[in-house]
């Protein structure tokens, strides 16, 4: 499904729904993220997607990072809950979301890199790079978040 993301843009859509997702800072033992170039806008992402029915949102980015790109992880600590109503998402089926994301840095407990479906490349960079890279700057204002090794999570 075509999706078109609007981050403050005075010709958004109204939003017509709230779901809640998950997104993960996934940090290997030598400091890097890992990202995945998403498919479906031709951006760098951080691991993440919808809750399901029956799950908790730990189980959710869980589930969703092992999905796209092969690793089993555990939660660490939360970097912020992200409720900016100027960030939408619209789809090709009508359906417009106001964003509901809650970001959790994640280690790697054990799994093996791989592409999944909803992605056309899966890589960690390090700091330095992710400067560098074509990120939505929503992806941007959680990586920020999270390189601010704040004790309080942030809320925006």
């Amino acid at each position: 499904m075509a999706r078109t993301d609007y981050y403050h843009e005075s010709n958004s859509p109204r939003a017509n729904l709230i779901v809640p997702a998950a997104s993960a800072i996934v940090v290997n033992n030598k400091g890097k993220l890992l990202l995945h170039k998403r498919k479906d806008n031709q951006l760098w992402s951080l691991p993440g997607g919808v809750m399901e029915i029956g799950e908790t949102i730990e189980d959710a980015i869980m589930r969703e990072v092992k999905e796209e790109t092969g690793f089993i992880t555990e939660v660490k600590k939360l970097v912020g809950v992200y409720t900016d109503p100027q960030h939408l998402i619209e789809y090709s089926d009508g359906e417009v979301r106001q964003q509901f994301s809650i970001c959790f840095e994640c280690h790697i407990i054990c799994g093996e890199k791989f592409v999944s479906h909803e992605s056309t490349c899966v890589e960690f960079f390090s700091k330095e790079q992710l400067s560098k890279m074509n990120l939505h700057p929503a992806q941007s204002v959680r990586i920020n978040d999270f390189f601010r090794n704040q004790e309080r999570a942030f809320i925006r």
